[in-house]
């Protein structure tokens, strides 16, 4: 089976673009920033940066496996959907579900290894980056200079190939599993309450802080990070309620919510990757927002803490942002590209090319609400008790405007990336695209 593994991979690496593009990222971003350790560790760095730069690694270091996870595990349940086909004639020549789970996880492991190595050079890069960012911002001496060390190699590695690793079986062994058992999904609900929980319990630890506490955004901001998490994992659960309520207006509106209520599965990881963005984007910016805001109407100079956590909160959020809308396009782009047999059986009953965007048009949209909703509870959970404590208001004017800019952003990935390639798998005649192979 492991020579398979290669044999497919080296054959076919088409089949496992998506995935590497996934884990080459997570991979670039996780040894960037524990990059910064080495160069913390390095001889003659002082104790102020030194702090610096291993807080930074840190904060990054456990959200970042998390979302490096989600991208892997995204990328790769859409690629194992897509070769059940080739898998079920494995099994009915004798392979067995063990024989499977190890052909699928060692693919991952040769992708996972290739985009480690690929990612060095960028992440080297990226790491100078985010010094450079420190530098300008006077928390770290200009004399340390940048160090790319074992421990950005190991954090990078580890992480990366762990998380091929769990999520390769947990999708093959999903996709084996016989039809009648599936759905039930028991693991993902023990660990969305775990997430949920421990969420909750980090969202109401703020009302133990005081409103001038330095550490007074950690609590909401891992509160919501975690909350966003739990609601990503039971997103398709709220897809399917909502499937459940909707009314489907015209031809366009009734076969959109017939295909969703048959792909509520295939649109996992795009639910997981909308609910974290808007989820954690919209909780870190408008509690950075907020105190922002707090701090110029005291009158006061802004302290060097505050600095810090601002300088810190915008750059994490910000290759955040950009981690997830790649994560988000790229599961978008192969789950959609996967249709086109499907968009021309569609033409070829009748359907036109603007009814058959039109549809995909109203499937983005649903996903789009569903995903945005999540993460706009999840938001509101950590931000509401942060601005209580730190602003005694409820609902300050900030969070609107972060909300609509995350939420249009978030509709213009989706709906962009979904219109834009059914564009082009329809240019493929009709007949072709249905004689296609799978």
């Amino acid at each position: 089976m492991l020579f398979l593994a290669l044999r497919s991979v080296r054959h076919r690496p088409g089949r496992f673009a998506a995935t590497l593009l996934s884990a080459f990222l997570g991979a670039a971003i996780v040894m960037a920033f524990a990059s910064l350790r080495d160069t913390a560790g390095a001889p003659g760095v002082d104790d102020v940066s030194a702090e610096t730069l291993t807080t930074s690694a840190s904060v990054v270091g456990g959200y970042g496996a998390l979302l490096v996870f989600f991208a892997i595990a995204s990328a790769l349940t859409v690629s194992v959907r897509q070769r059940s086909g080739e898998l079920e004639l494995l099994r009915c020549s004798g392979a067995t579900p063990a024989q499977l789970r190890r052909m699928v996880v060692g693919e991952s492991v040769a992708v996972a290894v290739l985009a480690v190595v690929l990612a060095v050079g960028p992440a080297v890069l990226g790491g100078r980056v985010l010094l450079g960012v420190f530098h300008d911002s006077g928390q770290v001496a200009r004399s340390v200079g940048y160090s790319f060390g074992p421990l950005a190699l190991a954090s990078g590695a580890g992480i990366t190939l762990a998380a091929a690793v769990g999520a390769a079986f947990l999708a093959v062994r999903r996709a084996t599993r016989p039809r009648e058992r599936r759905g039930r999904g028991r693991g993902r609900t023990v660990l969305a309450c775990g997430a949920l929980g421990l969420g909750a319990a980090s969202v109401l630890s703020t009302f133990a802080f005081s409103a001038t506490d330095p550490a007074l955004m950690a609590a909401p901001a891992y509160g919501a990070i975690l909350l966003s998490v739990g609601c990503a994992l039971l997103a398709p659960r709220l897809l399917t309620a909502l499937l459940e309520r909707l009314p489907a207006g015209g031809a366009s509106g009734w076969l959109a919510v017939r295909n969703l209520r048959q792909r509520v599965d295939e649109l996992a990881g795009t639910l997981m990757s909308l609910t974290l963005f808007t989820g954690m984007a919209t909780a870190t910016l408008s509690m950075q927002a907020v105190e922002s805001a707090e701090v110029r109407a005291s009158g006061l100079v802004r302290p060097a803490d505050a600095k810090n956590l601002q300088t810190l909160n915008l750059t994490v959020v910000g290759i955040v942002v950009v981690f997830v809308c790649v994560m988000l396009v790229n599961s978008l782009y192969a789950a959609t590209a996967y249709r086109r047999r499907e968009f021309g059986q569609q033409r070829l009953a009748g359907a036109t090319p603007g009814q058959v965007l039109r549809t995909v048009f109203v499937e983005g949209l649903v996903v789009t609400v569903a995903g945005v909703l999540c993460g706009t509870v999840t938001a509101l959970a950590g931000t509401v008790p942060f601005t209580l404590v730190r602003a005694d208001v409820l609902w300050p004017h900030q969070v609107l405007g972060v909300w609509q800019a995350v939420a249009a952003v978030a509709a213009a990935v989706v709906l962009g990336t979904c219109l834009l390639t059914a564009r082009r798998m329809l240019r493929t005649p009709a007949v072709d695209a249905v004689a296609a192979p799978v």
